[in-house]
């Protein structure tokens, strides 16, 4: 009896504490999908190639950019470099914030694979 009547008690609390950990987490994905729109409008232009084929005019954007430090990337956003304009007075701090939570879930790009080598006059060579 006093196992149910616990039980009875401490579900709801349960239930409640799952419901705020999922609202958590429909916020941080809200907040990741809002930075990669901002990405898509303001960033896209010079940090993705537009073809597989073409480079870009600035380095790639990923989860190591700046050290994936977020505070350096909300700074570096917000301010700019004397080859990117700062977006402090286009952005709200939240919007950087939140380009900042998309940009740590991009992955760091592979490096590229080293040309093969030819065989140089070994068994089988003519």
């Amino acid at each position: 009896m006093l196992r149910t009547a616990f039980i009875a008690t401490a579900l709801p609390g349960f239930f409640v504490c799952i419901a705020a950990a999922a609202a958590q987490g429909d916020a941080a994905g809200d907040q990741v999908k809002l930075g990669e729109r901002l990405v898509g409008q303001s960033c896209v232009v010079c940090h993705f190639a537009p073809q597989i084929t073409s480079g870009t005019y600035a380095p790639a954007l990923s989860k190591d950019t700046l050290g994936g430090n977020a505070q350096i990337m909300h700074q570096f956003i917000a301010d700019g470099s004397q080859r990117m304009p700062g977006f402090k007075y286009q952005f709200k701090p939240q919007e950087i914030d939140a380009i900042v939570a998309y940009i740590k879930t991009i992955p760091p790009a592979a490096a590229p694979a080293p040309p093969p080598r030819k065989a140089s006059g070994g068994a089988g060579a003519d």
